[in-house]
């Protein structure tokens, strides 16, 4: 199955569901615990065995870990139980047969503990509108039913796995052990985030989102235990959370749509590192390498974990566009295979050649069409004082636009791009790193961080970021061309060859580039002697340039030349029976090539004292003759 048309994950093969039953159904010892202080319930002691039924000695609340429900019985009059599937936070979960539909298969769902009559009543009451859910990735209600004073939730059966379930077996596979690979962990969770905001939509919360609750099917992947949502429209109800994925807010507030999204942040983590022993942080780029390798999925979790709820992703769809950007990056590097991602937060980066490095020629972040909205006028004042090249008067607007907006990475951009305008490379990248961290999916921030530091010096840390984005999206040619400067800068020719190879034929820079391309294969870059394969290379390419007549005469005569340098060294390799561009690479055949475009771009010359020099240099090279 390929997931987000990029990532193929290994398939669920079809099982019978009786195939799913545990043996012995059991709660180990470790994950027995109070369901009102969460304490330790039911552990052995040094000389007394452990116990699945008795009451908590912190608080006295009565527990069970035995099944309610036995094979054969008949739950309603109609669902009859075939065995345990598992024990989750809520409860055992049983497969069924539903007598009253084909003998469909279905799961029931504890939702209460039986003792308590009145709170299984209000509880299975309010729980009703789950049915009224309609999701393709969100497991179907089917009903709600009590038995011997116990709610349960009936459910259609999803046979597949759990991305626990996936997890667990990749971590004991000798031939693929750890965790998943970020790919495939990340195509997982942007699969299954329009499952959350078709909930965000309808007012409701899930509160319990983990690896347990999502199942890959043959199919597709569902969004399971609906038993934990909770209804925006009225607060003060009950929750349930996980340690180690709930937001740190929520015991003290309630959930949100922010604590939400932060449960899908943590699961993401655990899914490419495992890492619920980090209750409220994650560990740094200095201890998992992972992170080290892909920033942006750190700076996406940083994001999507923050201490303080506002500065999280504040939609579904919001976390999903910035996953995107991600996932790019990520299969980019690990298959060499670009994955552009349309921005919907920023414009196209302008059309950029082989100039220097140019703020202006950086992407602008789109603008709401609201004009009526105070911070969007105040955006499109910064853009065009910025475009004046007013820079005092924007460095004032700023200050103004970052005390009132704080929280605003737009803010935050022009604050960098008026630094770059003013020579302040170092605080530009301070500036960049805020927009970073608050789009990490985004590749015009990188394109912007390659930028300043080229511009102030850091050729090595704007390579890496140039880098990045020439890999994911070869039509940012900005890219490319900073790139391929500062390799060249760095003396590695091979590289800053491959940089412009990455600039595709259909982009507006492609002429450009392989313009780039033929100069540096002739050594015009004052790297050293070129090979006479180079050459031969690039007199293939410039054959099939759509350049003007005076450009392909200027670089036949750098290619000529520099191939006549190499037959007076003798390192031409023997090739003189070789041609480049129709010229036999022997020295006769190379001055009276060599004479020819100097005489034709003094044609062309268009001052009276250029066309003397290039007489000058057709004359003096000229195969010498005894008449």
């Amino acid at each position: 199955m390929k997931l987000q048309g990029l990532v193929e994950v290994p398939p669920i093969p079809a099982r019978d569901p009786g195939d799913a039953l545990m043996v012995e159904p059991t709660v180990p010892e470790t994950r027995r615990f109070c369901t009102t202080c969460t304490e330790p319930v039911g552990r052995a002691g040094e000389d007394t065995p452990g116990r699945a039924t008795g009451f908590c000695r912190n608080c006295g609340t009565g527990f069970s870990f035995t099944p309610k429900l036995a094979p054969g019985q008949l739950v309603a009059g109609q669902y009859e139980v075939v065995g345990c599937l598992a024990h989750g936070g809520m409860g055992w979960v049983y497969l069924a047969r539903d007598h009253n539909v084909s003998d469909r298969w279905v799961v029931l769902k504890g939702l209460l503990n039986a003792d308590d009559h009145d709170a299984t009543t209000a509880a299975m009451a309010e729980r009703r509108f789950l049915a009224e859910v309609e999701h393709p990735n969100i497991v179907k209600i089917f009903n709600f039913v009590e038995h011997d004073g116990a709610g349960y939730i009936v459910m259609e059966y999803v046979g597949g796995h759990s991305l626990k379930q996936i997890l667990t077996a990749r971590e004991t596979d000798h031939r693929e052990p750890g965790p998943l690979p970020p790919d495939q962990a990340i195509a997982y969770v942007l699969e299954i985030l329009p499952a959350l905001a078709h909930l965000h939509e309808i007012g409701l919360l899930f509160c319990d989102f983990k690896v347990d609750n999502v199942i890959q099917t043959r199919h597709s992947l569902k969004l399971i235990d609906l038993g934990s949502v909770y209804r925006v429209d009225e607060p003060g109800g009950a929750w349930f959370g996980t340690p180690g994925y709930e937001a740190p807010e929520v015991p003290a507030v309630g959930p949100s749509i922010a604590s939400d999204l932060y449960t899908v942040a943590r699961t993401l983590a655990v899914l490419c590192i495992g890492v619920p022993q980090f209750r409220y942080s994650l560990p740094t780029p200095d201890v998992v390498p992972l992170f080290a390798h892909h920033d942006s999925l750190y700076r996406f979790l940083l994001k999507g974990t923050a201490a303080d709820r506002d500065d999280r992703f504040q939609s579904a769809d919001e976390m999903a566009d910035q996953l995107r950007g991600v996932l790019a990056e990520v299969v980019a590097d690990r298959s060499g295979v670009p994955a552009p991602v349309r921005s919907t937060l920023f414009t196209p980066a302008p059309r950029c050649g082989l100039d220097l490095p140019d703020w202006r020629h950086l992407p602008r972040p789109r603008l709401s069409g609201d004009e009526r909205r105070a911070l969007e006028i105040e955006l499109r004042l910064m853009a065009a004082t910025l475009d004046d090249g007013r820079l005092h008067e924007a460095d004032a607007l700023l200050a103004e636009m970052q005390a009132t907006h704080p929280r605003e990475w737009r803010v935050d951009w022009y604050r960098a791009l008026a630094d770059l305008g003013a020579d302040r490379a170092e605080q530009a990248r301070i500036a960049l790193d805020a927009v970073y961290g608050a789009v990490p999916g985004e590749l015009a921030p990188k394109l912007a961080l390659g930028l300043a530091c080229e511009s102030g010096g850091d050729l090595i840390e704007a390579a890496r970021w140039y880098e990045v984005v020439a890999r994911t999206d070869p039509a940012v040619t900005a890219a490319s061309f900073g790139l391929a400067r500062c390799l060249l800068a760095a003396g590695d020719r091979t590289g800053a060859l491959a940089a412009y190879e990455r600039v595709p034929d259909s982009s507006s820079g492609y002429i450009d580039a392989q313009t780039a391309r033929v100069h540096v294969l002739s050594a015009g870059n004052g790297i050293g002697e070129p090979a006479i394969a180079d050459l031969l290379v690039a007199g293939s390419a410039l054959e099939s340039l759509p350049v003007d007549e005076v450009q392909r005469e200027r670089m036949t005569a750098e290619l000529l030349d520099a191939a006549l340098r190499l037959t007076l060294l003798g390192t031409n390799g023997g090739a003189g029976t070789g041609r480049l561009l129709g010229v036999r690479l022997q020295e006769h055949e190379l001055r009276l090539g060599l004479e020819r475009c100097y005489r034709e771009l003094a044609r062309h010359a268009s001052t009276r004292a250029e066309r003397i020099a290039l007489v000058d240099d057709a004359n003096r090279i000229r195969p010498r003759t005894w008449v």
